[in-house]
Order: C-alpha cells, then structure tokens, then sequence
C-alpha cells in the first residue's frame, strides 16, 4: 500500500484524500497549518497531521516516510514543499497553474531520485494531456484550441460567476502574462485578450486569454504549430467587467485587495459546471481536418458526500496521475511533463472517471 501525504486540506486537498483512500490502495496523510480545517475531515481512515511548511526540518521529517506527496497548497508554498521533497526522495506533485513554481520545480527536479511533476490537476493538466493527444494524430498542425470554464451552473450576480476554487489561483490566471504560440512564433500574451464568442449545447460563453493552462504545450509544439491558446470560458460579460476591476481600477497591482474584494462579496456556489474543450486543426493524410474533445462536468455525490464539479475534476486528475506513477506508467525521477501521460492510461483510470 503505497503512502499518500496531501498537504493542503482545502476543498482539492480533502477531496483527492477522500478518492485516494476509498480506493484502498492507498494510506493517507491529510496536512495543514490550520487545526479547523482538519477537524472538516472526519473520515476515521484518513491521517491527519498538523503541518507548517515554512519550518523546512518539519517538512522534510514528515515527507520521509511517504512514498508520494501531493500539494494542493497556494502556488507560492510549492518551491518549499518540493526542495523538501527532494531531501526526504518523495515523489511530488502538485495543481499549481503558476508557471514561475513549474519553472523553479524543473530546477529542483534535475538530477532528483525522485520524479517532479507539477500542474496535476484539470488546467493545466487534463487539458494539455487531451490536446496533445489529438495533436499526435495529426501530420502537420494549423491550431490548437483549450478551453476550460468552471462555472456556476446558476449564475445570478453582474459577474455571472461565483467562487468555486483557489482565490490566489484565480487572480493569478487572471493578471500573468500567458503563454502562447501565434502564427507559429511562441511568445507571452496579456491576460483578458484574445477575446471571443462561442456556442456549445445551445448555451452561449465567452473565452479569453489566461495564464497557465498550456502546461508545457507551447515548449512541445514549438515550431509544429502555427496557432496554440489556452483560454478560459466565462458567460458573457464577465470579461469585460474583469477589466474594468483589473486594468482601470488597477487591483491587477493590488492582488491582496482584489481578492478580499471577491472573497467577501461574490458567494461560493455548490452547484458547478466544468466545461472542458480541445479544438485541433491541421492535415492528414494530406487532407485538411478538424478534431475536437468536448465534455461537461457536474457537481454529484460520490460515497455518500457532495462534491462540486471543480473539486472532482481537479482532484480526480492529480488522483489519477498519483496512480499512474504507483503503476509504474510514468517516469520514476526528474521532471515530468503532463504530455508525458498517455491519454488512453489516463481516462481509463478509475480516478478519472468524472470526465466520462
């Protein structure tokens, strides 16, 4: 039975720890600094452990004994979690969306005896490892289309949207610079650009540029592609208010505002949808074609207990890719690319089977 610890007992965290242990393949360790999020956990089969990652000896002593950390902490305590996974030869992996953490952990991972494998969760994640599988179907390739909303399936607020993940991870797609391959020369574009409309079971949604979600896709398909972006879907309108809050209002300058801002006035809702679609054009065969991947997720019960649609799909991913590794299906040291993952491996797997 392979040992899991999970730091961070948020809503991801407590979720990929309740998957992991109903499986029974799996002993695991819930942590965090925050004794009243622990107590939330009251499956008797899972470990808890009171945890702050910014005292290194600490960290380091409890990773020893675990195969496998995941960290389903805030982007900016992922450095430290991995350096100490390192030291103690744990395997890491994590649901960052921050690609100057994905950057610093490829460092760490280089010479490791342990494998490194960051953004595991819906997007970047799932995303990238379902586009790259379309992509390899292809001779030669004009476009690449992500697209991933997580959204209220009831929206009722001037913003069309509510609070159904990381606040830090939100403002940080919504501010950074994103990656991106435009007529066929990578380069970084502003976030809430590249704006556009679209139409998907008769509802109508908006998509615009947001960092992060391409995971390593840009740096794989550099020179192969003419066109690659990764977008975010919102109901329309939102965008435009966002730009408003952001560049005119400036709080893209006064991150710890903003978020206050939105965690004190827009609700959290757990009735959720997650959109998820890959577009793919280019050639085979010598013949102009055009592949898609689309689905919707809902919130739904599993085991008794409620889970958002956000919850189930960015937590059934990393879930997912922890049990690849235990198979052995993954690489067992240095750093591991998302496209690394065999599509077919992964939707099999009985941690993904929300996205079925």
């Amino acid at each position: 039975m392979k040992r899991v610890m999970i730091i961070g007992a948020g809503k991801i965290g407590e979720t990929a720890a309740f998957l992991l242990q109903q499986s029974g393949d799996y002993q695991v360790t819930l942590a965090d600094s925050n004794q009243a999020l622990l107590d939330k956990c009251t499956d008797a089969n899972i470990s808890k452990a009171r945890l702050d990652v910014n005292d290194a000896a600490a960290l380091e002593k409890a990773l020893e004994p675990q195969d496998m950390v995941l960290s389903a902490c805030p982007f900016f305590l992922n450095v430290k979690i991995a350096a100490a996974a390192a030291k103690a030869k744990t395997h890491y992996f994590d649901l960052t969306e921050d690609v100057a953490t994905t950057n610093a952990i490829r460092e760490i991972a280089q010479n490791a005896e342990v494998s490194f494998m960051p953004q595991c969760g819906l997007a970047p994640g799932f995303i990238s490892i379902a586009a790259y599988d379309i992509a390899k179907q292809f001779d030669t390739l004009d476009s690449v289309k992500l697209r991933v909303g997580a959204l209220p399936q009831f929206p009722t607020n001037s913003l069309m949207y509510n609070l159904t993940w990381s606040t830090d991870g939100l403002i940080n797609e919504y501010c950074n610079p994103c990656d991106a391959i435009y007529e066929g020369e990578r380069k970084e574009v502003m976030p809430l650009e590249g704006y556009e409309r679209f139409a998907l079971d008769g509802i109508e949604y908006e998509a615009f540029n947001t960092s992060g979600g391409l995971s390593a896709l840009a740096e794989i398909l550099d020179g192969k592609v003419y066109n690659l972006d990764y977008k975010t879907v919102r109901y329309p309108g939102h965008c435009q208010l966002m730009k408003i809050l952001l560049n005119e209002l400036k709080l893209n300058k006064k991150r710890d505002v903003l978020k206050e801002i939105m965690e004190d006035s827009i609700p959290f809702t757990p009735q959720d949808v997650v959109l998820v679609f890959v577009s793919v054009s280019g050639t085979v065969n010598g013949r102009s074609v055009q592949r898609s991947y689309s689905r919707k997720i809902y919130n739904q019960e599993i085991g008794g207990k409620d889970f958002t649609a956000i919850q189930l799909t960015t937590a059934g991913a990393a879930c997912a890719v922890i049990d690849l590794h235990a198979k052995g299906l993954l690489p067992g040291n240095g750093f591991v690319k998302q496209e690394d993952v065999i599509f077919k491996d992964l939707i099999s797997n009985r941690f993904a089977q929300y996205y079925n």
